[in-house]
């Protein structure tokens, strides 16, 4: 199959209401596309519209692209409407395999085969997603990180049905679109980021759970000390560069043998009620009287402010 050029594209459908479908919208009408928004309903609108325009503010505080409006959003509750013209589908549907399946036996029907669709899915395989796809090798996961229309990474992997070039067609589209593409060996449950990130949510529920500390204090430890440091370098640079010249050998070798029982030594906590209320408890205690959307709008200014750096940074 012969895929369009990544860079002719210029409209793009978004199928999804919720934060991570407004967020995908949004992400794609700051760089400069034709956005076709498909909502399941229209009561869905005022919400969707809420996340578009919180995300508008910081996008337009980082930066858009040239003729980037919020004018050049179409939304529409007709899925046939909302695929004619399609040059990219990115579907952020609810994560319920029953309804992804059906979308996906729809979808394959009605676009042209050299159309690849992305799907946002953070739970599911492309393998069971495009199961009854009549064009399943067009089909490729495309997994933001939360909010997507801030944090550049992308995670890109196919099904046993997809086609390797699909996959090669999407991670150079998104970077196109000014995402971070991460194209992935294999299908694994989590993706990465997800499961480097829930490897930190097990070890800050044992910590609760034991009484070592509140979810104030975890979150104090990680956004004064590995959160900045992982902003300029991940995790293995970081313990490579820690060890001076010795580097990553060293760490390993002089570290590794006393690590083993820390890492070996905690499986998946239990989550019972007492430990469900002290994370529930100790999370409203952070937040005290502030609104979601306040919060939210908040972590969008600092997430902005440290993108500003970086490339402020990276670019001296």
């Amino acid at each position: 199959m012969m895929y369009p050029n990544p860079n002719a594209i210029t409209r793009v459908t978004s199928l999804g209401a919720g934060p991570i479908g407004g967020g995908w919208a949004a992400h794609f009408l700051a760089r400069g596309y034709d956005v076709t928004a498909y909502l399941h309903s229209a009561a869905e609108t005022p919400a969707f519209m809420g996340i578009l325009n919180t995300a508008w503010r910081s996008l337009t505080d980082l930066g858009l692209a040239p003729g980037a409006s919020l004018d050049r959003l179409r939304i529409t509750c007709d899925l046939d409407d909302a695929l004619e013209g399609a040059e990219f589908v990115q579907e952020s549907a609810p994560e319920r395999l029953d309804i992804k399946q059906a979308l996906y036996a729809r979808m394959g029907a009605i676009l042209s085969p050299s159309v690849v669709i992305g799907s946002s899915t953070s739970g599911l395989t492309m393998t069971e997603i495009q199961a009854d796809c009549p064009t399943p090798e067009r089909c490729v996961i495309g997994h933001p990180f939360n909010p997507p229309y801030l944090l550049p990474l992308v995670e890109i992997v196919g099904g046993k049905r997809t086609a390797p070039e699909a996959v090669q067609w999407a991670g150079a589209f998104y970077k196109i679109a000014g995402k971070a593409p991460l194209l992935m060996k294999k299908e694994i449950p989590g993706f990465v980021a997800t499961r480097l990130q829930e490897a930190l949510w097990r070890e800050a529920l044992h910590i609760v759970a034991n009484g070592e500390a509140t979810p104030e204090d975890i979150d104090i430890a990680l956004m004064n000390g590995p959160a900045p440091r992982m902003v300029a370098q991940g995790q293995c640079m970081a313990f490579h560069v820690a060890c001076g010249a010795g580097g990553m050998a060293t760490n390993l070798d002089q570290f590794g043998p006393t690590l083993k029982l820390p890492w070996t030594r905690l499986d998946a906590p239990e989550l019972t009620q007492e430990l469900r209320d002290r994370m529930v408890d100790g999370c409203n205690a952070i937040a005290g009287d502030q609104h979601f959307e306040d919060m939210a709008a908040q972590r969008d200014r600092e997430i902005v402010a440290v993108l500003r750096a970086l490339r402020q940074a990276r670019s001296g």
